[in-house]
């Protein structure tokens, strides 16, 4: 392998634009170059969430200016990268039509090496950009679409523990908030009201506690907030403070049940992992203190390393799309063929049972 490899990162899986240029040494050290995101929340919050067809005229739109900036902010040319690297699922097909087909075009123009990458693969990769960390590693993923509990084994293995049977995280967090007339996003305008609020006001359900599999429910949930808003309707500023903490409350004690059991498991079965055993957060609800706080003191009850990347890394970015394909180029994985195809659903364990939904590109989780 040369002394270090050098990829351009391109990611538009859903409503962020974004590029960056990374390079990693031969020894694994990550050094980023450059990172640009440009954020479409201004075209969406009126809506009260994603528009599929607006973000994907936006990617059009931004993209080739964002990859520019890029490669000047990292002071390299095209000539200077090893490869591209852009996100091809899963996401919004719109988008990742978008993205993918400009990296095949700067691959096929530039001559350089293609790499598909898995958006979910990028989350469960960070932690070793940020913090060197080595395998096997457990992650939770909590994000507006995947509510997931993952083994990671190695570089393209990955293991499904645990999964939602209905909303994700992030989902049911935007719901609730504009159940109660919150501006978009919700989920921090949820914690920002849950601040001021009583959490012992309202005992909402915690779906699946006490159950031996991982696996998450938040419709339930979802639903009591949504009764418990309309038995005290009209809902004053203090009401909805209250409903938003006891909400968080409820969240804080599903995940301290479905990740404690986990991470006991995790111990079990890998009782000889070198030093402490990792958990690691990815996803928009790792910015969630309450959350954050439920990991951490559940990773120090049971003797784990909490590793929550920086929260521009935690959710969605091209530097972990970029990292990603130089992991792959490290263990000699070939490129992608530039007839490849972008998928709307695409999880990391190809093996595990669709819980939600399946697709004609796979499960949806």
């Amino acid at each position: 392998m040369a002394s270090f490899l050098r990829i351009l990162g391109i990611e538009t899986s859903c409503d962020e634009t974004a590029a960056a240029v990374v390079e990693r040494d031969a020894d694994g050290r990550s050094n980023v170059l450059s990172d640009v995101v440009l954020s479409q929340l201004d075209e969406h919050s009126a809506y009260g969430g994603v528009v599929p067809e607006i973000a994907a005229r936006a990617h059009v739109e931004a993209l080739d200016t964002l990859i520019d900036e890029a490669l000047q902010r990292a002071n390299v040319s095209l000539a200077d990268v090893d490869a591209i690297a852009a996100t091809s699922g899963p996401g919004l097909i719109g988008g990742l039509l978008v993205g993918l087909m400009t990296g095949k075009a700067i691959a096929k123009a530039a001559g350089k090496p293609l790499y598909a990458i898995n958006h979910l693969e990028g989350h469960a990769l960070t932690a070793r950009l940020t913090d060197g960390l080595s395998f096997p590693y457990l992650m939770l993923l909590v994000s507006g679409g995947h509510t997931q509990l993952i083994l990671v084994r190695g570089i393209g293995e990955y293991e499904r523990w645990g999964t939602t049977i209905d909303d994700a995280l992030g989902e049911a967090f935007d719901k609730t908030a504009k159940l109660l007339g919150l501006p978009y996003p919700g989920g921090p305008e949820v914690e920002r009201a849950a601040a001021k609020g009583n959490p012992d006001r309202f005992n909402f359900p915690r779906p699946l506690v006490g159950e031996a599999r991982l696996d998450f429910s938040f419709s339930g949930l979802k639903t009591a907030v949504r009764q418990a808003a309309t038995d005290i309707a009209p809902v004053s500023q203090q009401d909805i403070a209250d409903i938003c903490a006891s909400f968080q409350k409820a969240i804080s004690r599903t995940l301290k049940d479905r990740i404690g059991r986990g991470l006991q498991r995790f111990k079990a079965e890998f009782p000889d992992v070198e030093g402490p055993p990792a958990l690691v957060v990815a996803g928009g609800v790792a910015a969630n203190q309450e959350v954050r706080g439920t990991l951490q003191a559940l990773c120090d009850k049971h003797g784990f390393r909490f590793i929550a990347p920086p929260l521009r890394l935690c959710t969605d970015n091209a530097v972990m799309i970029a990292w990603a394909g130089l992991e792959r180029m490290a263990l000699g994985v070939a490129p992608d063929d530039l007839d490849v195809q972008p998928r709307s659903r695409w999880p990391l364990d190809s093996n595990a049972e669709a819980l939600i939904n399946y697709g004609k590109r796979g499960a949806k989780a």
